[in-house]
């Protein structure tokens, strides 16, 4: 198996350099507004979320008080599947990552995914289920994130609700 070595430290090289010019700040951006877009539509469907802003409460108490963790997922339209995050750390020079998503200890017990045109919710406990029995989902690793991924067909059998927002008209 000579040269498997490589392609790995190629990827770590590249999330490096994505790294150095700015990377971690406009996905930190990026993940902010569709928090604040998913607290909108979840608004208009009776569900307050009220976003925790500050490190301290997102580390002890979770990313808003409804208990829900909220991942926009860029690339489940061309892959078929959502990205199921267990882990991740802020660059890749870190040494280790820390529990993220479902495996995370705090008040989450919602697990909401998707895209400005399609978000899942999930409880926890069931996507935790599911990762127990995880033959048919594959896992993956990235330099800043560890996880699995849900074939869409799943998505839409576990997933407590399933919302399209397209028509809700929010910005």
């Amino acid at each position: 198996m000579e040269g498997m070595g490589q392609p790995v430290a190629n990827e770590l090289e590249q999330s490096q350099a994505k790294y150095a010019d700015g990377y971690y700040q406009d996905k930190l951006k990026q993940g902010q507004e569709f928090e604040d877009f998913v607290g909108a539509v979840l608004y208009k469907v009776g569900i307050v979320t009220m976003p925790f802003t500050s490190q301290v409460y997102q580390r002890t108490r979770g990313e808003n008080m409804l208990g829900a963790e909220i991942k926009n997922d860029e690339k489940f339209r061309e892959t078929g599947r959502l990205y199921i995050e267990t882990a991740e750390k802020s660059h890749p020079d870190k040494p280790s990552y820390t529990p993220s998503g479902i495996a995370r200890e705090d008040n989450t017990w919602l697990y909401i995914i998707g895209d400005r045109s399609t978000l899942w919710i999930f409880s926890k406990t069931m996507l935790r289920g599911l990762a127990c029995g995880m033959t048919d989902y594959m896992n993956v690793e990235t330099p800043t994130s560890r996880g699995w991924l849900l074939p869409l067909r799943d998505a839409d059998r576990y997933a407590a609700k399933k919302i399209e927002p397209g028509e809700m008209h929010t910005p």
